[in-house]
């Protein structure tokens, strides 16, 4: 049974009969744990493990870990401080700023690798405008190079671990006030303003160190009418013909209030895979998850069946191996200093 092109949650620590039902289901292609799922590294790995075992080939495993607010996994895995911390460091000295993303990327990717998870959706290179409180310290930083450079050895480091790195939040969540979980933002900026949110895509893309990137839910209105997650003028003229990507696109949560007003929840997921996009996250409504896997499951892309099958992790160290290798010393105590340094007022 191939990949199907929904991502979604399950209920707790262990799968429920309900939990398996669902994830047999052909429309379903990957999981996204939370906070909820998570209790020990044992436990994380153990669900994880039975995940696995349900499908061939298996299901994409996700989680959201960037790091600072956004870590659903904290007692057992490393702190990992807000990316806005690696955009004052980078300020302070440049060199040290980049090893500190690079590790950062690592450590991140590692610990997830030793529970076998497949991604975590980061980096976040949304420009730090000083507008939006939803992404704010989650921001590398402001100028969209330092951003790109941040990112790229943010990367890296991913890639080092077995982690391939999902870019988001295309083309540009940085520029609005409101918060997409709550209400659908409208972004007036033009253009030329856009251009900058979009450059460190394009700079990830050209080096070959993004395989996936995540759209925003917002509407661009000097563009499209359309959030960008619904959008072809975003996804296809935007990011798979002006920028040239050729990974997996992922459209965020459609459970956000952002998309309440473009249908019921299988009508949001056909939207955006007919706009584009690869694979949609339904999350937090067991139900709508329900009718959208019976609504798609006959739906097939075979371009988005390769772009998926080149999102699972490489390669599987055994924590134990992990925690005692010097790589992880090493970077465990690189980023423990990093997070106990006081913060600093990011520049431009």
């Amino acid at each position: 049974m191939s990949l199907g092109p929904v991502m979604l949650d399950i209920e707790g620590l262990s799968l429920s009969p309900a939990d398996r039902d669902l994830l047999h289901e052909p429309a379903v292609g990957g999981v996204i744990l939370f906070s909820r799922n998570y209790a020990s590294p044992e436990q994380i790995t153990d669900l994880v493990t039975e995940i696995r075992s349900l499908r061939r080939p298996p299901l994409l495993i996700a989680v959201d870990h960037e790091g600072g607010r956004v870590q659903r996994f904290r007692h057992g895995f490393s702190a990992i401080p807000p990316m806005r911390q690696l955009g004052q460091a980078f300020n302070q000295d440049a060199e040290q700023g980049l090893a500190l993303a690079r590790q950062a990327g690592w450590l991140i990717g590692a610990e997830l690798r030793a529970a076998d998870i497949d991604l975590c959706f980061a980096p976040c290179v949304d420009l730090d405008w000083g507008v939006s409180e939803i992404i704010g310290d989650r921001a590398m930083h402001s100028d969209p190079d330092t951003v790109s450079e941040l990112a790229a050895a943010f990367c890296r480091g991913l890639r080092a671990a077995g982690m391939a790195a999902v870019a988001k939040h295309f083309p540009g969540h940085g520029g609005v006030i409101a918060d997409s979980h709550l209400k659908l933002p409208v972004d007036r900026r033009d253009y030329g303003i856009l251009l900058d949110d979009m450059r460190p895509y394009e700079r990830l893309n050209n080096s070959g160190l993004i395989a996936g990137v995540m759209l925003a839910h917002i509407v661009y209105r000097e563009m499209d009418e359309l959030p960008a997650g619904f959008s072809p003028y975003w996804i296809e003229r935007e990011l798979r013909s002006r920028i040239g990507f050729g990974g997996a696109v992922f459209c965020d949560d459609l459970s956000m209030r952002a998309t309440e007003a473009y249908g019921d929840m299988p009508s949001r997921a056909l939207r955006a895979l007919r706009a584009g996009c690869d694979m949609v996250l339904v999350c937090n409504d067991r139900s709508a998850a329900q009718q959208t896997v019976e609504a798609l499951k006959s739906y097939s892309n075979p371009l988005s069946l390769v772009r998926l099958a080149r999102m699972h992790g490489t390669g599987h160290m055994m924590r134990a191996s992990l925690l005692a290798s010097n790589e992880w010393q090493q970077a465990s105590a690189v980023v423990t200093r990093w997070s106990q340094r006081p913060p600093l007022e990011l520049g431009a």
